[in-house]
């Protein structure tokens, strides 16, 4: 069973690349930072645990928490479904296939057949728009392949894996209605509800104080990893090629504002840009010392890095509070 013409040519990032396949199918064809910013997915977190082997710094919202907003903000049907069964969990598949919808899936891609680095991570989300006698039918980042396939045994693996982001078999589909909400108010809404959320964090290792957390603590990263050859370079690619468009999203937040200036008018959003179009290189820039550190034992990169994050601290938290004056829809 394979449902033809469901793609999403050069997608970057998991989540926003399966929303966007499906939403292409169901009709509606948005640019993946389009998608992003509609999902008001940019985010801040530095965690850290006990149980965890290095730090880990994040850029976006949790999984599928773009994929609810984008659906809220266009008013779009989003049916996402949860089960602790395997077998439960393919009927829901099955069903949706068999009706012609391609369906996504939250799974932990260290079980994916084509990817050849080993990780868990088990916020990954995949499109699946067919199978056959022995593999699925898969779209997912242009990193991995674009349409690719896995065993269905390896899919089914992905999908029960536990610990953490995993999710309990989740699958969801979107439909369309024949008018969805306004484009132009669907972005000042996002905006000024992603700059809410990244100027008011619940707690200090999140949004603009997250990253003042990370300057603080990324000096003492050689001492923190124990392989800084390995830890440190392999942060560091998490940021600008996991799936992140560069930057750590803060390329792609920006070009939402940039395609966002061609439709809303409102200088915040104008300056807004234009504040993450300089904001955007600087996190490259952390992502090269922290590599440089961990392949030299060089701790100066490490200052470099602080330093620099140092200064996105405040001015991202400018940037937001210039977003978060965006006015509403209708608004003056």
């Amino acid at each position: 069973m394979i449902i033809e013409r469901v793609d999403f040519p050069g997608g970057r990032h998991c989540e926003t690349t399966t929303l966007g396949a499906l939403l292409r199918h169901a009709g509606v064809d948005l640019s993946e930072p389009m998608l992003f910013g509609l999902g008001a997915g940019l985010a801040f977190i530095y965690w850290d645990a006990k149980n965890m082997a290095f730090p880990f710094l994040g850029g976006r919202t949790k999984p599928l928490e773009i994929a609810r907003t984008v659906a809220d903000g266009l008013g779009l049907t989003l049916e996402v479904r949860e089960t602790a069964s395997p077998r439960t969990a393919w009927r829901h598949v099955e069903s949706a296939l068999a009706d012609g919808r391609p369906v996504g899936l939250q799974l932990d891609c260290y079980h994916l057949d084509y990817f050849t680095t080993k990780v868990h991570f088990g916020g990954h989300v995949v499109a699946m728009y067919g199978y056959d006698d022995s593999h699925a039918h898969l779209v997912d980042t242009a990193q991995q392949g674009g349409t690719v396939t896995t065993t269905l045994a390896s899919l089914e693996r992905a999908r029960a894996e536990r610990g953490p982001m995993t999710a309990r078999h989740l699958s969801f589909t979107i439909a369309a209605p024949a008018e969805t909400t306004a484009l132009e108010r669907a972005i000042r809404t996002a905006v000024r509800a992603n700059a809410h959320a990244f100027l008011n964090p619940p707690i200090a290792n999140l949004g603009h104080r997250g990253i003042a957390k990370a300057a603080r603590q990324v000096r003492g990263w050689l001492d923190r990893a124990t392989d800084p050859a390995h830890d440190l370079p392999l942060a560091a690619t998490l940021m600008e090629r996991g799936g992140t468009g560069g930057a750590l999203f803060r390329a792609m937040y920006r070009d939402f504002l940039a395609e966002a200036t061609t439709i809303v008018d409102d200088d915040n959003i104008s300056h807004g840009h234009r504040l993450y179009a300089e904001i955007a290189p600087l996190w490259t820039e952390v992502a090269d010392h922290v590599t440089a550190a961990g392949r030299t034992g060089d701790p100066h990169h490490l200052t470099q890095a602080s330093a620099i994050l140092s200064d996105l601290a405040e001015q991202e938290r400018r940037a937001m509070e210039t977003l978060r004056s965006t006015r509403e829809a209708g608004g003056r």
